[in-house]
């Protein structure tokens, strides 16, 4: 299943401040994650009320195609120590897994995706919430096909919404191969071949970040989107209703943020640098209002780029995304402290 190119996560790499080794109360999230091998054949589906599992994706084979910035391959690792920062804010019966890394070496970016998929549908199986670190947002097309492959065993014809927090639509057309900017588009031809509907949300799209071609393409296809300058003038229960409208129609919402809808003032670390993008606590918002709908499958976090990055301050952020995600799904279900 995972022949190469995936490799089970030291446990080296969690580690942090320990205050105490039995206070529960004073525990962060390195004392608590546990190290899973998606290629063991023992591994039996988690029976317990709510966990998650990380997976890094350590590709940025995507950007480079896109001739954007290099550097978001790292990004995985990058995150993961901020996240073993973080404090235990749930019941100890919420639990965390990392699921390892796929990487993208000797292969082909679509053998990458290829195998991202088999990993978010094995770590589905398991009955387990994937929360993807990315890498490229190449990331998307993988998680994406992951999620489809599981649910179909379920439905024929899955009823699956995406909502991208981006500044760019990733509609373009790619005669010559997949990259960091078409995964959309490869999914909207998935879709049409599946005769499934295609459900795509972009929030955050810059008009300076993207073509009118672009924009022409996210209509034909039926695409949804909102203007970062929109957003930024708006107000939040405008977006709301907006994004209500699109997901109470879906069954199932996957969703993937990509670091460059956010200013560079808190995401300096990323493939497309983005001056005058969101701010987080406002993404964080709508975020949270999605994850209440019970209806999400799975999280990513795409283009975080250490290379680039300011004292870590991108990498955190993505951290502090993740664990709002972990929280909010807390809540849902009643696991919080």
């Amino acid at each position: 299943m995972f022949e190469k190119n995936y490799k089970k996560t030291d446990e080296a790499v969690w580690q942090g401040r320990t205050d105490s080794e039995t206070n529960y109360d004073a525990f962060r999230w390195h004392q608590c994650v546990n190290i899973i091998d998606l290629k063991s054949l023992d591994l039996v589906a988690y029976t317990g009320k709510l966990g998650f599992a990380f997976i890094g994706f350590c590709c940025d084979e995507g950007v480079r195609l896109n001739r954007g910035r290099i550097g978001a391959a790292k990004g995985p690792q990058s995150i993961r120590n901020e996240l073993a920062k973080l404090p235990c804010n749930f019941l100890q019966e919420v639990k965390l897994f990392d699921a390892g890394d796929i990487f993208c070496e000797d292969c082909t970016l679509l053998e990458s995706q290829d195998i991202l998929s088999k990993a978010i549908e094995r770590v589905l199986s398991l009955n387990l919430f994937p929360i993807v670190l990315g890498g490229g947002h190449e990331v998307a097309f993988g998680n994406y096909m992951g999620i489809l492959n599981y649910l179909s065993q379920k439905s024929k014809k899955p009823n699956i919404g995406i909502v991208n927090f981006d500044a760019h639509f990733d509609l373009r057309p790619y005669t010559q191969g997949g990259s960091s900017g078409t995964m959309f588009r490869q999914i909207a031809d998935i879709c049409s071949y599946r005769e499934l509907k295609y459900s795509y949300m972009c929030i955050g799209v810059q008009k300076h970040s993207n073509t009118i071609d672009l924009f022409k393409t996210a209509d034909r296809l039926g695409a949804k989107y909102m203007l970062a300058k929109d957003i930024i003038d708006g107000d939040d229960c405008e977006v709301i209703n907006k994004i209500d409208d699109f997901i109470k129609l879906k069954d199932y919402i996957y969703i993937t943020i990509c670091s460059d809808v956010f200013s560079t003032a808190f995401a300096p670390g990323v493939s497309a640098s983005q001056p005058l993008g969101l701010d987080p606590e406002r993404v964080l918002k709508f975020v949270k209002y999605i994850l209440k709908s019970n209806k999400v499958v799975s999280f990513d976090i795409a283009e975080v780029s250490p290379r680039f990055d300011q004292d870590d301050i991108t990498a955190n952020l993505a951290a502090i995304l993740i664990f709002s995600v972990v929280n909010t799904l807390c809540e849902i279900n009643g696991l919080s402290i």
